[in-house]
């Protein structure tokens, strides 16, 4: 199926698709505003420092990255080689140039894009960014492909790859993810080749990658070369041995279950970011996300719960909301302050020590408040 087929059968033209809405966002500082660092502050972290939370986009610089067998160099001078496989369980297998890709409509998407593990142990709290994704709907290229009747997964694969060894095999692997076709043709999915407007680099999975707004990052698969529909379930380690959570339950009876399952969409979640003041006027910035947020609740040494004001646009749907609290005359020593996320359907964050977070015994997916701890002099 020729390009031109391919734009009239989707349905897409260059002026037909509505691109995400998008308005610039000033962040609620203030001028001469000081710093109070928290006291609990890891020795080391990777990624973002929340001390320096001040943009509602991550610049690409200080954006994190996760590689699972390294980070691939690509030959610039190599790209005119480089193709996007759809096989698999499909009517009209195509090959993609990443030209063609570009060539499609183009859409963006804000998204925040946050690793399953972060905060799942004390030195690892930057694994999270926002930013504006560009690239081409995915949606459209998997309808056009046409997915047999029998095809009930997409798995995503990258071009990077190590040897995995089960039982007495040893075997190459790519990196691979995968999704059921509902949520595979989510419109908000992207073929992303563009970060905050500027080509994707390497470690940021250059020249190709999918976005999967409202999934945690290890489905955003990087160096992205096949797509692949079959009629069972993906079982490969990165699904099925690897991020995966592991938790006991306890049955109405009394009988205590283990249950595992792969990680997939975020959960809700906040952090209070950081501390300033000017002069004896102290402020607490934070920031909120993993489902539409409706409001944030801050309770300081244990207090009462109080409503923090949210501060980003609407029209920003997966990603996170900064938001910020006043706090009044604070008295001198040591705080704690903690955050809670509830959204639109009523759920609330849950607590740091409860029984979602504390019977799962791997860090994947912890999602439980967040304290945090300062000192007023």
């Amino acid at each position: 199926m020729d390009r031109r087929h391919f734009l009239e059968k989707s349905g897409l033209t260059l002026t037909g698709l509505l691109l995400s809405p998008w308005a610039l966002y000033a962040f609620p500082n203030r001028e001469g505003e000081e710093l109070i660092p928290f006291i609990d502050e890891p020795e080391s972290n990777r990624g973002l420092d929340w001390h320096k939370f001040d943009t509602f986009i991550t610049p690409n610089k200080d954006f994190f990255h996760v590689s699972h067998y390294g980070v691939p160099k690509i030959d610039p001078t190599e790209l005119s080689n480089w193709n996007l496989e759809i096989s698999g369980l499909v009517d009209n297998p195509i090959t993609w140039t990443i030209e063609e890709i570009k060539s499609l409509p183009k859409t963006e998407v804000t998204y925040t894009l946050e690793c399953s593990g972060n905060h799942g142990f004390p030195t690892f709290t930057g694994a999270i960014g926002n930013a504006k994704w560009g690239g081409t709907p995915l949606a459209p290229i998997l309808k056009t492909a046409g997915i047999k009747e029998n095809g009930i997964e997409v798995i995503f694969f990258g071009y990077d790859s190590g040897e995995e060894k089960r039982r007495d095999i040893t075997m190459k692997q790519n990196f691979a993810r995968s999704m059921s076709v509902e949520e595979a043709l989510q419109e908000s999915h992207l073929l992303c080749y563009e970060m905050n407007g500027e080509p994707l680099i390497d470690k940021h999975g250059a020249p190709l990658r999918l976005i999967a707004p409202g999934w945690y990052g290890i489905a955003c698969v990087k160096w992205l070369n096949r797509i692949e529909i079959r009629d069972r379930r993906f079982m490969g380690r990165f699904m099925a041995r690897d991020y995966v959570t592991i938790r006991k339950e306890t049955r109405p009876n009394g009988e205590t279950v283990w249950m595992e399952t792969s990680v997939g969409k975020t959960q809700l979640k906040s952090i209070p970011a950081k501390v300033t003041r000017i002069g004896d006027e102290y402020r607490i910035y934070g920031a909120a996300w993993g489902a539409p947020i409706k409001t944030v609740e801050l309770s300081i040494d244990g207090g009462p719960w109080q409503t923090a004001e949210i501060d980003t646009v609407e029209d920003a749907e997966y990603a996170w909301k900064v938001w910020h609290y006043n706090w009044n005359n604070p008295s001198p020593g040591v705080h704690t302050i903690v955050s809670r996320s509830i959204d639109t359907k009523g759920n609330i964050q849950p607590e740091g020590d409860s029984a979602h977070i504390a019977d799962k015994e791997t860090y994947w997916e912890s999602n439980g408040q967040i304290t945090r701890k300062i000192r007023i002099e």
